[in-house]
Protein backbone atom coordinates (compact mmCIF):
# COMPACT_ATOMS: atom_id res chain seq x y z
CA UNK A 1 0.00 0.00 0.00
CA UNK A 2 2.69 2.44 0.98
CA UNK A 3 4.78 1.42 -2.03
CA UNK A 4 1.84 2.03 -4.38
CA UNK A 5 1.18 5.42 -2.82
CA UNK A 6 4.81 6.38 -3.17
CA UNK A 7 4.89 5.48 -6.87
CA UNK A 8 1.66 7.41 -7.42
CA UNK A 9 3.23 10.50 -5.89
CA UNK A 10 6.32 10.15 -8.06
CA UNK A 11 4.26 9.81 -11.25
CA UNK A 12 2.15 12.80 -10.24
CA UNK A 13 5.24 14.92 -9.63
CA UNK A 14 6.68 13.94 -13.00
CA UNK A 15 3.42 14.75 -14.74
CA UNK A 16 3.22 18.19 -13.10
CA UNK A 17 6.82 18.85 -14.08
CA UNK A 18 6.17 17.97 -17.72
CA UNK A 19 3.06 20.21 -17.78
CA UNK A 20 4.96 23.14 -16.27
CA UNK A 21 7.83 22.68 -18.73
CA UNK A 22 5.41 22.57 -21.67
CA UNK A 23 3.70 25.76 -20.43
CA UNK A 24 7.01 27.54 -20.05
CA UNK A 25 8.15 26.54 -23.53
CA UNK A 26 4.81 27.61 -25.02
CA UNK A 27 4.94 30.93 -23.27
CA UNK A 28 8.51 31.60 -24.32
CA UNK A 29 7.54 30.77 -27.90
CA UNK A 30 4.69 33.28 -27.92
CA UNK A 31 6.66 36.20 -26.44
CA UNK A 32 9.15 37.62 -28.94
CA UNK A 33 12.29 39.05 -27.41
CA UNK A 34 14.87 41.20 -29.17
CA UNK A 35 18.02 42.54 -27.57
CA UNK A 36 20.11 45.37 -28.94
CA UNK A 37 23.27 46.95 -27.58
CA UNK A 38 24.39 50.49 -28.42
CA UNK A 39 27.71 52.04 -27.46
CA UNK A 40 28.48 55.65 -26.65
CA UNK A 41 31.71 57.57 -27.19
CA UNK A 42 34.73 56.02 -25.48
CA UNK A 43 36.77 57.88 -22.89
CA UNK A 44 40.51 57.14 -22.78
CA UNK A 45 42.65 58.01 -19.77
CA UNK A 46 46.41 57.48 -19.67
CA UNK A 47 48.49 57.40 -16.49
CA UNK A 48 52.28 57.19 -16.46
CA UNK A 49 54.40 56.25 -13.42
CA UNK A 50 58.22 56.43 -13.49
CA UNK A 51 60.84 55.16 -11.10
CA UNK A 52 64.41 53.94 -10.71
CA UNK A 53 65.40 50.43 -9.70
CA UNK A 54 67.22 50.62 -6.36
CA UNK A 55 67.07 46.94 -5.37
CA UNK A 56 66.43 43.71 -7.23
CA UNK A 57 67.00 40.18 -6.00
CA UNK A 58 65.21 37.10 -7.24
CA UNK A 59 61.58 38.09 -7.78
CA UNK A 60 61.76 41.00 -5.32
CA UNK A 61 61.96 44.53 -6.65
CA UNK A 62 62.15 47.97 -5.04
CA UNK A 63 61.61 51.07 -7.19
CA UNK A 64 62.13 54.68 -6.16
CA UNK A 65 59.36 56.78 -7.69
CA UNK A 66 59.64 60.33 -9.01
CA UNK A 67 58.12 61.75 -5.82
CA UNK A 68 60.80 60.02 -3.72
CA UNK A 69 58.56 57.25 -2.37
CA UNK A 70 59.65 53.60 -2.47
CA UNK A 71 57.43 50.90 -3.95
CA UNK A 72 58.14 47.33 -2.93
CA UNK A 73 57.11 44.46 -5.21
CA UNK A 74 57.57 41.30 -3.17
CA UNK A 75 56.80 38.70 -5.85
CA UNK A 76 57.10 39.84 -9.46
CA UNK A 77 55.71 37.11 -11.78
CA UNK A 78 58.06 35.41 -14.20
CA UNK A 79 55.77 36.39 -17.09
CA UNK A 80 56.21 40.13 -16.44
CA UNK A 81 58.16 41.83 -19.22
CA UNK A 82 59.65 45.29 -19.68
CA UNK A 83 60.83 46.76 -22.98
CA UNK A 84 64.26 48.24 -22.25
CA UNK A 85 66.14 49.77 -25.18
CA UNK A 86 64.17 47.59 -27.60
CA UNK A 87 64.70 44.32 -25.71
CA UNK A 88 62.14 42.29 -23.75
CA UNK A 89 63.54 41.81 -20.24
CA UNK A 90 62.22 39.78 -17.31
CA UNK A 91 62.60 40.35 -13.60
CA UNK A 92 65.98 38.57 -13.53
CA UNK A 93 67.37 40.88 -16.24
CA UNK A 94 66.73 44.13 -14.37
CA UNK A 95 69.70 46.03 -12.94
CA UNK A 96 70.05 48.67 -10.26
CA UNK A 97 70.00 52.11 -11.85
CA UNK A 98 67.54 51.22 -14.61
CA UNK A 99 64.65 53.63 -15.18
CA UNK A 100 61.24 51.95 -15.48
CA UNK A 101 58.10 53.54 -16.90
CA UNK A 102 54.63 52.02 -16.48
CA UNK A 103 51.88 53.30 -18.77
CA UNK A 104 48.28 52.41 -17.88
CA UNK A 105 45.64 53.14 -20.52
CA UNK A 106 42.03 52.92 -19.28
CA UNK A 107 39.24 52.89 -21.87
CA UNK A 108 35.67 53.43 -20.65
CA UNK A 109 32.78 52.76 -23.04
CA UNK A 110 29.17 53.46 -21.97
CA UNK A 111 26.71 50.93 -23.35
CA UNK A 112 22.94 50.59 -23.28
CA UNK A 113 21.33 47.15 -23.53
CA UNK A 114 17.79 47.44 -24.86
CA UNK A 115 15.46 44.46 -24.50
CA UNK A 116 12.17 44.56 -26.42
CA UNK A 117 9.47 41.97 -25.60
CA UNK A 118 6.36 41.79 -27.80
CA UNK A 119 3.21 39.70 -27.35
CA UNK A 120 0.14 39.57 -29.65
CA UNK A 121 -3.25 38.00 -28.93
CA UNK A 122 -6.99 38.41 -28.36
CA UNK A 123 -8.26 39.62 -25.01
CA UNK A 124 -9.87 36.68 -23.20
CA UNK A 125 -10.19 38.20 -19.77
CA UNK A 126 -9.18 41.53 -18.30
CA UNK A 127 -8.54 42.39 -14.66
CA UNK A 128 -7.34 46.00 -14.81
CA UNK A 129 -4.91 47.26 -13.90
CA UNK A 130 -3.03 44.14 -12.75
CA UNK A 131 -3.44 41.38 -15.35
CA UNK A 132 -4.83 40.38 -18.71
CA UNK A 133 -5.51 36.95 -20.22
CA UNK A 134 -4.87 36.59 -23.94
CA UNK A 135 -5.63 33.89 -26.44
CA UNK A 136 -2.46 33.62 -28.51
CA UNK A 137 -2.02 32.71 -32.15
CA UNK A 138 -1.67 29.00 -31.34
CA UNK A 139 -5.06 29.13 -29.47
CA UNK A 140 -3.32 28.77 -26.09
CA UNK A 141 -4.53 30.99 -23.27
CA UNK A 142 -2.02 32.78 -21.05
CA UNK A 143 -2.25 35.33 -18.31
CA UNK A 144 0.17 38.26 -18.20
CA UNK A 145 0.88 40.77 -15.48
CA UNK A 146 0.43 44.34 -16.60
CA UNK A 147 3.42 46.59 -15.72
CA UNK A 148 2.76 50.09 -14.50
CA UNK A 149 2.01 52.58 -17.30
CA UNK A 150 1.83 49.75 -19.86
CA UNK A 151 0.16 50.70 -23.14
CA UNK A 152 -1.56 48.37 -25.65
CA UNK A 153 -1.89 48.84 -29.38
CA UNK A 154 -5.50 48.30 -30.47
CA UNK A 155 -6.06 48.94 -34.20
CA UNK A 156 -3.31 51.56 -34.22
CA UNK A 157 -4.48 53.32 -31.06
CA UNK A 158 -2.58 53.17 -27.76
CA UNK A 159 -4.80 52.44 -24.74
CA UNK A 160 -4.13 51.43 -21.14
CA UNK A 161 -5.50 48.41 -19.30
CA UNK A 162 -8.83 50.17 -18.63
CA UNK A 163 -9.41 50.57 -22.35
CA UNK A 164 -9.23 46.85 -23.09
CA UNK A 165 -12.37 44.85 -23.89
CA UNK A 166 -12.92 41.14 -24.36
CA UNK A 167 -12.44 40.09 -27.98
CA UNK A 168 -10.04 42.93 -28.84
CA UNK A 169 -6.95 41.92 -30.75
CA UNK A 170 -4.05 43.65 -29.06
CA UNK A 171 -0.28 43.72 -29.09
CA UNK A 172 1.85 44.88 -26.22
CA UNK A 173 5.51 45.82 -26.25
CA UNK A 174 7.76 46.10 -23.21
CA UNK A 175 11.03 47.97 -23.59
CA UNK A 176 13.71 47.69 -20.92
CA UNK A 177 16.92 49.72 -21.15
CA UNK A 178 19.82 48.80 -18.90
CA UNK A 179 22.87 51.09 -18.91
CA UNK A 180 26.25 49.44 -18.49
CA UNK A 181 29.83 50.63 -18.44
CA UNK A 182 32.59 48.54 -19.95
CA UNK A 183 36.09 49.33 -18.68
CA UNK A 184 39.25 47.86 -20.17
CA UNK A 185 42.84 48.48 -19.10
CA UNK A 186 46.09 48.05 -20.99
CA UNK A 187 49.42 48.15 -19.17
CA UNK A 188 52.81 48.63 -20.82
CA UNK A 189 56.14 48.55 -18.98
CA UNK A 190 59.23 50.08 -20.58
CA UNK A 191 62.59 51.26 -19.33
CA UNK A 192 66.10 52.55 -20.00
CA UNK A 193 69.53 51.34 -19.07
CA UNK A 194 71.49 53.49 -16.58
CA UNK A 195 73.63 56.12 -18.36
CA UNK A 196 77.40 55.45 -18.62
CA UNK A 197 79.73 57.47 -16.36
CA UNK A 198 80.66 60.87 -17.89
CA UNK A 199 84.18 61.22 -19.43
CA UNK A 200 86.68 63.60 -17.76
CA UNK A 201 86.74 67.24 -19.01
CA UNK A 202 89.14 67.90 -21.94
CA UNK A 203 91.35 70.34 -19.94
CA UNK A 204 91.80 68.00 -17.01
CA UNK A 205 95.21 66.24 -17.19
CA UNK A 206 95.29 62.52 -16.78
CA UNK A 207 98.15 61.52 -14.45
CA UNK A 208 100.56 58.89 -15.78
CA UNK A 209 102.87 57.30 -13.26
CA UNK A 210 106.51 56.91 -14.44
CA UNK A 211 109.61 55.47 -12.70
CA UNK A 212 112.64 57.86 -12.81
CA UNK A 213 116.06 56.36 -13.49
CA UNK A 214 118.55 56.63 -10.55
CA UNK A 215 120.95 59.62 -10.80
CA UNK A 216 124.62 58.93 -11.53
CA UNK A 217 126.94 59.52 -8.53
CA UNK A 218 128.96 62.81 -8.66
CA UNK A 219 132.69 62.64 -9.32
CA UNK A 220 134.80 63.19 -6.15
CA UNK A 221 136.70 66.51 -5.93
CA UNK A 222 140.49 65.92 -5.81
CA UNK A 223 142.12 67.06 -2.57
CA UNK A 224 145.23 68.50 -4.31
CA UNK A 225 146.43 69.54 -7.75
CA UNK A 226 147.60 66.83 -10.07
CA UNK A 227 151.27 66.17 -10.18
CA UNK A 228 151.55 67.60 -13.70
CA UNK A 229 150.89 71.15 -12.37
CA UNK A 230 153.84 73.81 -12.48
CA UNK A 231 154.62 77.31 -10.94
CA UNK A 232 156.10 78.69 -14.20
CA UNK A 233 152.96 80.50 -15.32
CA UNK A 234 152.74 82.30 -12.01
CA UNK A 235 156.37 83.48 -12.23
CA UNK A 236 155.85 84.75 -15.79
CA UNK A 237 152.78 86.72 -14.69
CA UNK A 238 154.73 88.41 -11.87
CA UNK A 239 157.52 89.40 -14.28
CA UNK A 240 155.07 90.94 -16.70
CA UNK A 241 153.54 93.03 -13.94
CA UNK A 242 156.98 94.33 -12.83
CA UNK A 243 157.94 95.48 -16.35
CA UNK A 244 154.63 97.25 -16.74
CA UNK A 245 155.13 99.09 -13.45
CA UNK A 246 158.64 100.35 -14.36
CA UNK A 247 157.46 101.64 -17.70
CA UNK A 248 154.68 103.53 -16.04
CA UNK A 249 157.05 105.15 -13.56
CA UNK A 250 159.36 106.46 -16.36
CA UNK A 251 156.47 108.01 -18.15
CA UNK A 252 155.44 109.96 -15.05
CA UNK A 253 159.01 111.34 -14.47
CA UNK A 254 159.41 112.52 -18.05
CA UNK A 255 156.26 114.55 -17.91
CA UNK A 256 157.19 116.20 -14.70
Amino acid sequence: MNSTTRWTQVLLALTVGVVCLTFALSMSAQVKTETNTTSGPATVQTKVARGEVVFVQGNELVVKMEDGSLRHFANVPESARATVDGQELGIHDLKVGMTLEKTITTTTVPKTITTVKTVTGTVWQIMPPTSVTLRLEDNSVQQFKIPKDQKFNVDGQMVDAWGLKKGMKVSATKVVEVPETHVTQEQRLSGKMPPPPPPPPPDQPILVATVAAPAAPAAPVPAELPKTGSTMPLIGLLGFLSVAASLGLKAVRSTS
